[in-house]
């Protein structure tokens, strides 16, 4: 293969992205480029493969590219582990307030002992409620369950029976999961149907004491509805690995807030699983251009 890349760590310039994707066959992308039908256009016939490096989609004219009968490649389960682990990891931070508690030390505000200084809210007897029961909820829901946690809840399009046997979650609509839940873990999928799902409707519904986690998507939640919900005590507490823009700029509201923890977008940030993420979408790319079943396809 001849192979033209754009040698950064930043994301491709829309202008260079443009260019460079003319008269192509094959393109790998990441999930900071959006691949619309002005890059389809730009590209031209020729294009036949598209392969992203990562499990979302969201970034991909999916209707424009099936019309084309353009092939997409992408990387689920290779970073399943990893992300649960952050996810795990986020909920942690925000339940027992560790960004909050190391600020203390730093600043002198460590002065003594105190009987509720600091105090957070704790996995054991909780209920956890688990939006999206794919992979990674299922990964998040495995390794939680060792924390002694009392009972899981998951939402999602339909019952999973298989998937939720090992937890013996249940099935429940997302407005029970947000009354129920003391902890509520938000991992599917970015479409139509949950854009903006996590809105203020579900934020007032949530217990005071409950930790809201988000590693899916940043546009699953109304931001600013969740900083309403955080500045006035109607939830505890929350974790973000995910925001809309990313990143997020350093004067937005939820940055002030102490109850709420945000990442930048690492839940798959192992070197393990970034390197195989990277061979498994230059194999569904060269794949796709030999004309052979892709590794992991995404069947449009």
């Amino acid at each position: 293969c001849r192979v033209q890349q754009w040698d950064s760590e930043e994301p491709v310039p829309r202008a260079e992205l443009l260019a460079g994707v003319a008269g192509k066959r094959g393109l790998l992308c990441l999930l900071s480029d959006r691949i619309d039908r002005e890059v389809l256009d730009a590209a031209g016939p020729g294009l036949k493969v598209i392969s992203t490096m990562s499990v979302g989609f969201d970034h991909l004219a999916l209707e424009e590219i099936k019309k084309r009968g353009i092939r997409v490649g992408y990387t689920p389960d290779v970073l399943t582990d990893a992300t649960a682990e952050l996810s795990v990891a986020l909920l942690l931070a925000a339940c027992r307030r560790l960004p909050e508690a190391v600020e203390q030390v730093k600043n002198g505000g460590w002065t003594t002992w105190k009987p509720l200084w600091m105090c957070g809210y704790g996995l054991s007897g909780s209920t956890v409620g688990i939006i999206g029961l794919g992979r990674i909820g299922q990964a998040v829901a495995h390794r939680l369950k060792p924390f002694g946690v009392k009972k899981f809840l998951y939402t999602g399009n339909r019952p999973k029976p298989e998937s939720a046997a090992e937890f013996e979650a249940e099935f429940v609509s997302l407005t029970r999961l947000a009354e129920e839940s003391d902890f509520v873990v938000v991992t599917c999928a970015l479409t139509p149907a949950t854009q903006g799902m996590c809105n203020k409707d579900f934020f007032s519904r949530m217990k005071k004491t409950s930790v809201f986690v988000n590693t899916s998507r940043g546009d699953v939640v109304n931001q600013e509805d969740l900083y309403d919900a955080l500045a006035h005590g109607q939830i505890a507490a929350a974790g973000l690995d995910v925001t809309t823009p990313e990143p997020l700029p350093t004067d937005h509201p939820l940055l002030s807030l102490k109850n709420c923890v945000i990442l930048p977008h690492v839940g798959s940030a192992t070197y393990a699983t970034r390197s195989t993420m990277a061979v498994l979408a230059a194999n569904n790319l060269l794949a796709g251009l030999r004309g052979e079943p892709m590794p992991h396809e995404l069947l449009l």
